[in-house]
């Protein structure tokens, strides 16, 4: 057994995340889901090799990850996208996280006694709880390395729901710990709804405004180390978290939202920093799943009444809970099909978010704690398994795949530059007048400036020869103007680059 210390850490810190990158690459080529493979890894190496339990440690971990996954997630996440699901998504992350715990609770407390386990209802009520969201995490690498569409703008409201619906669980989380703890006082509804509502609202407000504020300092502060603005962002994010928590509110909704609106404004080096944050991340989330890996035992992770309440646990939580609460959340909203509703309720991932909760219990030195904490382990590794490694499956059974282009170019501009980057695909339409280049009637200030053939890129001039396939890099400052020509032209498939 390997003690980390000054003089190894590097060491085994480094061969960590070599064992794992390549892990994640065998991942991808099966289909699984890359975090469960870094989950196994850390496993692997908790078993003979690194001595590793610290609880207080593998929540600071598990808090510094999140705030950036959370904050990544909301920068990549577009406006345009969440807003025609926005009301299906809230509905989601908030009721829906308060059903599927009582359904979840509910189970749990009936099934206990005839595994032998003397289980309260608050205590199972706690357990569900820490298992009541979908983890941002699992849902946004997996929808993102995925290379496929998702029909009924189901891919927003699967990443809007999974990456505000953490405080509902955590204020359901900490609240059931008080009661089971007796350290609540008089806790009764009226005071659970109004600290929930105090927290979202406080959490919402204040990640919107120190989002506006990390906007504004960004585009003024005139950095001449262009590198540091992903500095400047890292402290933004972290700082709306920590002071969000300051004022009881919601840390992990104000860095989401705060994401959400620096993405969605125009920023200095976003492209850069965008791309930095990505590769940070991936890093992160590699970190995390290491150190629950390394934190979980082994051997109490396979005791028989682990194992039968947390495979109890996943069957009902899959088949029953979660659908159960999608299909009464989404009733109102007609325009989803019962195909897209089924596929909500199968993608409900969870991972290292609800792991982080359950390490609650043992902190507040609950009796049962490291129970609560292996079954929701077990319930993780088996939804991992079952849902993750289903989600493109899953789709392309219920009809709502399609196949997502991918782009030739990979280019960008300043934001402040007065022209457009546009990618398509000619097409026989566009060479209706003759198939060289300058017989193709483009708007005036429009260049062709680069095509994209059978692996090849070239200059074109005006007497190139295009042909059908070939796939252009226009630049043009009149993008109205060009818009109406590429509908003319019967090009509907048209990438925005810049």
């Amino acid at each position: 057994m390997i003690f980390i210390s000054g003089e190894n850490f590097v060491l085994v810190g480094a061969l960590l995340l070599f064992i794992s990158v390549l892990a994640g690459k065998v991942a991808y080529r099966f289909g699984a889901p890359a975090l469960l493979l870094f989950l196994g890894v850390g496993i692997l190496f908790g078993i003979n090799f690194i001595s590793f339990h610290s609880v207080e440690m593998t929540q600071f971990v598990g808090m510094i990850a999140l705030c950036i996954i959370l904050f990544t997630g909301g920068m990549e996440t577009k406006y345009s996208e969440i807003r025609p699901v926005a009301g299906p998504g809230v509905v989601l992350a908030t009721v829906g996280v308060m059903l599927t715990a009582l359904l979840l609770g509910g189970f749990i407390y009936l099934v206990a006694p005839g595994l032998g386990l003397a289980m309260p209802f608050t205590l199972a009520l706690l357990l569900a709880a820490t298992m009541s969201s979908t983890d941002s995490a699992s849902v946004f690498s997996i929808l993102r390395s995925k290379k496929q569409g998702l029909r009924e703008n189901l891919r927003p409201l699967l990443e809007l729901e999974s990456g505000s619906n953490d405080p509902m669980a955590y204020i359901l989380t900490i609240l059931l710990i008080g009661i089971v703890t007796r350290t609540a006082g008089d806790v009764n509804l009226g005071r659970s709804v109004l600290l929930f509502v105090v927290e979202m609202v406080v959490g919402a407000l204040s990640g919107f405004l120190l989002g506006r504020i990390a906007v504004w300092t960004i585009n003024r502060i005139n950095l001449s180390t262009h590198s540091l603005y992903a500095v400047l962002l890292f402290a933004f994010a972290f700082f709306a978290f920590a002071f969000t928590d300051l004022l009881r509110g919601n840390g992990y909704l104000a860095v989401y939202i705060a994401g959400l609106v620096v993405g969605n404004n125009r920023i200095e080096q976003k492209h850069a920093t965008m791309t930095f944050f990505d590769g940070f991340t991936w890093l992160l989330q590699i970190v995390l799943f290491l150190t629950l890996g390394l934190f979980v035992n082994l051997d109490e992770l396979l005791q028989p009444d682990v194992l039968l309440l947390g495979g109890l646990v996943s069957v009902f939580l899959i088949a029953v809970a979660r659908p159960a609460a999608v299909f009464v959340c989404m009733a109102p909203f007609r325009r989803f099909s019962a195909k897209a509703r089924l596929y909500v309720s199968w993608v409900g991932l969870r991972g290292a978010v609800p792991i982080i909760f359950a390490t609650y219990p043992l902190m507040a030195d609950i009796q049962e704690g490291n129970l609560l904490f292996n079954v929701v382990f077990l319930v993780t590794i088996i939804s991992l398994l079952v849902q993750g490694t289903t989600v493109s499956g899953m789709a392309n059974l219920l009809g709502l795949a399609y196949e997502e282009r991918e782009t030739a170019f990979d280019v960008n501009m300043r934001d402040n530059v007065n022209a457009a980057l546009t990618e398509v695909e000619v097409n026989e339409a566009m060479l209706q007048n003759g198939s060289l280049l300058c017989q193709i009637t483009l708007p005036d200030n429009t260049l062709v400036v680069m095509v994209y053939r059978d692996g090849d890129y070239f200059v074109p001039q005006g007497k190139t020869d295009l042909l059908v396939g070939d796939k252009l890099l226009v630049i043009s400052n009149r993008s109205e103007e060009l818009q109406s020509t590429y509908k003319d032209m019967g090009i509907d498939d048209v990438v925005h680059l810049g």
